[in-house]
């Protein structure tokens, strides 16, 4: 599951770094108003999943409430989920 869940997380990640550096760019600067509404309802449901299976890994490997609110924090803030990666790969070696 917690691979499962580092997959997620690179790909919520990627899809904040495409709404903030691709969409958004393309809304204000070359008037495509359409991009982000699309790009960010993937968002916004990756989000949402990312959130919920954080919850569930959380329980199941019995994280810290501070550690649960990095992970949070990893999915809100743009390349976050790079170090977010690096240290559950970490952690993923050492459980097995």
């Amino acid at each position: 599951m917690l691979d499962r869940f580092r997959s997620l997380s690179l790909i919520e990640g990627g899809s904040l770094l495409i709404l903030l550096f691709i969409a958004m760019p393309l809304k204000y600067y070359l008037d495509v108003k359409m991009v982000v509404p699309i790009i960010g309802t993937i968002h916004g449901l990756l989000f949402l999943s990312y959130m919920v299976m954080s919850l569930i890994v959380s329980h199941q490997r019995h994280w810290s409430i501070l550690k649960w609110l990095m992970v949070f924090f990893a999915g809100v803030f743009p390349f976050a989920c790079f170090l977010l990666d690096r240290m559950l790969k970490r952690e993923s070696a050492t459980a097995v």
